[in-house]
């Protein structure tokens, strides 16, 4: 069993001079009902399909099961999806024993821009770049399953 524990935040500055790889990211959701989600996604030219329970109460912790499955597989899941699909650039970004996973989102998401942080714990402690902005951990409308619903571009707020 995987737990995934991370938190999100916004981000505010320039974090490009820092960046060590960039992959482009396109997925989209079998399922994306409260509580689960099912995750079709190709990452730099591979296919994945993932499994995400309920977050608990902080938003920051959840099971998380990941299989890679062949681009064609994904391909093809990626016809079954719900409307809408994830399409941003995600730049892996070190700082101190961590690596940040920043994405640039495209399309109807287009102008976002978020930071993420895996850690082993919830009170694991990590460095906070000078770029790195308000806290979305928990916030629903960041979770990339509602921005297929709602996206950036479209919110009053």
């Amino acid at each position: 069993m995987a737990i995934e524990i991370e938190r999100k935040f916004l981000v505010e500055g320039d974090f490009l001079p820092e960046a060590v790889s960039s992959t482009r990211i396109v997925q989209g959701y079998i399922c994306s009902a409260p509580g689960r989600t099912v995750r079709v996604r190709v990452r730099g030219g591979e296919g994945y399909l993932t499994i995400k329970g309920a977050s608990d109460e902080k938003g920051m912790s959840r099971l998380e099961f990941e299989w890679k499955i062949s681009l064609e597989e994904a391909e093809r899941l990626l016809e079954l999806c719900e409307p809408g699909t994830i399409d941003k650039v995600r730049y892996l970004v070190p700082k101190g024993a961590h690596t940040w996973e920043v994405d640039v989102f495209h399309g109807a998401n287009e102008g976002l821009v978020l930071a993420e942080i895996e850690l082993k714990a919830e009170e694991d402690f990590f460095e906070r770049p000078a770029w790195l902005g308000k806290e979305v951990t928990g916030d629903r409308r960041y979770y990339n399953s509602m921005l297929t619903k709602h996206p950036f571009n479209t919110r009053n707020t």
